[in-house]
């Protein structure tokens, strides 16, 4: 795990449009590494995507009312499906949707959530 510190409960601190902000940062580095050729990186940033969006399904929103977590969970867990076979098929239209959807959080600035 290449986030380790956020594993022991720094990443259920933050804000759900924080944790997606993160995960978004991740979702920019491959997405510039696969247009440069750069194999290595994206695959890397890749992994710290994965680990991330899984730390958001195990922390975040825990106490978020049981609709709410569970709008959040499909939300995150279709990300992670659809993301997934995007990098997977290199389909770099599809990444950089993913990418645009992901800035809006990063934009939010806690604003919700």
């Amino acid at each position: 795990m290449q986030h380790q510190a956020l594993e022991n409960g720094r990443w259920a601190e933050l804000t759900f449009p924080q944790q997606m902000a993160n995960i978004g940062s991740e979702t920019s580095r491959i997405y510039k590494a696969l247009e440069a050729g750069k194999e290595a990186r994206a695959e890397s940033a890749f992994a710290r995507f994965q680990e991330l969006v899984d730390l958001t399904i195990k922390y975040g929103r825990i106490d978020a009312s049981p609709i709410l977590r569970s709008a959040m969970l499909e939300e995150l867990c279709r990300l992670r499906e659809f993301y997934c076979k995007a990098f997977i098929e290199r389909n770099l239209v599809e990444l950089a949707a993913y990418n645009r959807y992901l800035d809006h959080f990063a934009l939010c600035k806690g604003c919700f959530c």
